[in-house]
């Protein structure tokens, strides 16, 4: 059976997370998420990837809890983090929390570095010096574990707020609080504690270590009257502590990833624009000196995903979203950008190669999942490596499409057909939205993947309308603060292009849309009655119930307003329930912090009190996404008798998933 067929053989393909590579560049390894033996959940391993083609992967770790952050020292020794238990040491609690591990370059068996007793999360490396990010209580350090223990045996879960924000996407932010510790290799003994009572300052904070491993440098979040915030880049002495800021404005902030040259010099991190109710958001690439904190703002137009230093720190490379496409990009000191990768291919995780020759890499694109591969950066000649997860065969082909909207603006996207799709078959078609907004259809999607759709006949079309990054800022301006009805007649004009092919049948189509989406898929809903079938995951259905739940209720205020402001009833989706005629398939789940269950609950209660057609899938234990694997399968089957009853015109069959 077709792995597409068979959602089970799906969701147990390995997939790779991440690359590094040696300072020598002699190895690359990878993060591969694979199914565990129970079926039920994944777990994590570090892979051994080759340099050259040819050559055989191999797993270099194996632990049941799985491992993450894999990063090198300048010696080769492979750090990384693990829940694992340590085998020298007696009598370990079950619950064990994340600590810090060395793999060592010469062989043998890992061995725990690092622990503190609320978990190690982020880790970076410069030259000599270890610094990792840890959830701590406030307090004394000495007797954290205690007080820990404490809290546990008294059956205390509570949480004091006394600031903003209070979740993060799908997790609860305290009692501790993020805190950086630098310590020296090899040992690592008597970590330093670089950042005490730094509040909620270093929450999900994305920081970097001089090649000295004399600095650190991170972002720094500022908290401002009535709620309001911003987040500064600082540099920390990491032998002192002592602290000073490299950037800050009440106007932008300053986010991740935050890169230092390999001179020690500069340092690159994501400047954005604080959006207003007229004004959208806007990122630009900020240098600055690493000495003075003076800087500059080098590009406005790369909507950005990773961002690497060349070799010779006169150049950073810009992985950025490019019509539907994310290739890397060459960005001088003066502005200059070339492209360096051709093709329909996105990238992620640039790791250049000491030499100045090579940068390795991960490629997907819609049509395929990540691997491995090497660039070479004179030439551009793109080579793929051997990879830990096997190949994938598609069913079905892809195509670029095209229309014009009302106002004049091109509106692409990528068009997946199924196989046999013709004049004399046309497959019906599924319009599918992305979630951001500020966001494009680029590359291979695990939770929303189109070709499973394909297996099963329909044809999907995966468009970029107003708001879509690597388009320009024109192109996210014309729909800000006008998110359903500028993005609803793009999204309309493109339909209209593909329902015209002769491969299309115009009368069989749904909608389904995610997050932003599925804000999208409940206005569609509210305004044509001209698809079968509505399928809207994680969406926003009443934006001014939204925007004071959100975990991020402050981004959100800044371009609709005041709560009450008029923005919120000019665009929120739930006004126009009395015109919903077409079946709603409403999918959501509980612990979803950026989109809260109450949106699915009141869409829910307004379809049912409306007599809408429906059907609610609710998951008790998943966030944002459905991550869970046999969830996963139930959320594709579900969907999938949805669609085949009201796209199709098949009887329902509940799947049997659902028991």
């Amino acid at each position: 059976m077709s792995l597409f067929k068979d959602i089970r053989e799906f969701v147990g393909v390995p997939r790779l997370l991440s690359l590094r590579l040696s300072p020598d560049g002699s190895r690359l390894v990878s993060v591969v998420q694979s199914l565990n033996p129970d079926g039920k959940s994944y777990g994590t391993s570090i892979w051994e990837v080759p340099t050259e083609p040819g050559g055989e992967p191999h797993r270099l770790t194996r632990s049941a809890k799985g491992e993450t952050g894999a990063e090198f020292t300048p010696d080769g020794d492979l750090l990384f983090v693990s829940r694992r238990p340590d085998p020298t040491v007696k009598d370990q609690p079950e619950d064990e929390v994340p600590a810090l591990w060395v793999l060592p370059a010469r062989g043998g068996e890992a061995r725990r570095l690092a622990e503190r007793p609320g978990g190690i999360g982020g880790l970076e490396v410069g030259g000599p010096t270890v610094v990792f990010g840890a959830d701590v209580l406030p307090g004394d350090l000495d007797t954290e574990a205690d007080r820990r223990k404490s809290r546990k045996e008294s059956g205390t879960s509570a949480i004091l707020h006394e600031g903003y924000p209070i979740r993060y996407w799908d997790h609860d932010l305290g009692p501790g609080r993020t805190r950086l510790f630098a310590a020296v290799l090899p040992g690592l003994a008597e970590p330093r504690d670089l950042t005490p009572e730094p509040g909620g300052a270093l929450a999900e904070a994305a920081f970097a270590v001089t090649p000295d491993g004399s600095t650190v440098v991170t972002t720094w979040r500022v908290p401002l009257p009535a709620g309001r915030a911003r987040t500064d880049l600082v540099a920390i002495d990491a032998a002192t502590g002592e602290r000073r800021v490299l950037a800050s404005s009440d106007e932008h902030d300053f986010s991740g990833p935050v890169k230092i040259s390999p001179d020690g010099t500069k340092v690159a991190c994501w400047r954005e624009l604080h959006a207003g109710e007229e004004r959208a958001v806007e990122f630009s690439l900020w240098i600055a000196d690493l000495a003075t904190g003076e800087g500059s703002a080098l590009t406005t137009d790369l909507a950005p995903s990773a961002t690497v230093w060349a070799v010779d720190s006169g150049s950073v490379y810009v992985v950025a979203d490019d019509r539907g496409r994310r290739p890397i990009f060459q960005v001088g000191l003066t502005g200059d950008q070339v492209r360096l990768t051709p093709g329909d291919e996105a990238f992620l995780e640039p790791c250049p190669s000491p030499d100045g020759r090579y940068l390795y890499a991960l490629r997907s694109s819609v049509a395929g999942p990540a691997v491995p591969v090497r660039i070479a950066l004179e030439g551009g000649e793109v080579t793929e490596l051997p990879s830990p997860a096997p190949a994938i065969e598609i069913p079905g082909t892809l195509t670029e499409v095209t229309a014009v909207a009302d106002d004049g603006v091109e509106i692409r996207g990528w068009l997946v057909l199924p196989p046999g799709a013709s004049a004399g078959n046309p497959a019906p078609l599924l319009l599918w939205i992305h979630g951001g907004p500020l966001a494009s259809w680029t590359d291979w999607s695990w939770r929303w993947n189109p070709w499973i759709m394909a297996e099963h006949g329909y044809a999907v079309l995966m468009p970029d309308p107003c708001l879509s990054t690597g388009y320009g800022q024109e192109m996210i301006q014309r729909g800000w603060g006008d998110w359903g009805p500028r993005t609803h007649a793009d999204l309309m004009a493109i339909t209209d292009a593909c329902v015209a092919r002769p491969d299309i049948d115009a009368e069989r189509t749904g909608v389904m849309g995610g997050s932003f989406g599925g804000y999208m898929a409940n206005w569609v809903a509210g305004h044509t009655d001209r698809f079968r079938a509505v399928v809207t995951h994680a969406s926003l259905w009443n934006l001014d119930q939204f925007a004071g739940t959100t975990d991020s209720a402050l981004y959100w205020q800044r371009e609709f307003g005041k709560p009450g402001a008029d923005r919120y009833r000019l665009l929120s989706p739930h006004h126009s329930l009395d015109e919903i005629r077409t079946p709603m398939l409403v999918i959501h789940g509980d612990k979803d912090y950026r989109v809260p269950i109450g949106e699915a609950l009141r869409l829910w209660w307004d379809l049912r009190r409306s007599s809408v057609e429906s059907k609610f899938l609710y998951f008790p234990d998943e966030n944002h996404w459905i991550l869970k694997p046999g969830n996963v399968i139930t959320w594709y089957e579900t969907v999938l008798a949805f669609l085949a009853q009201h796209v199709l015109g098949e009887e329902w069959k509940r799947p049997e998933s659902l028991g």
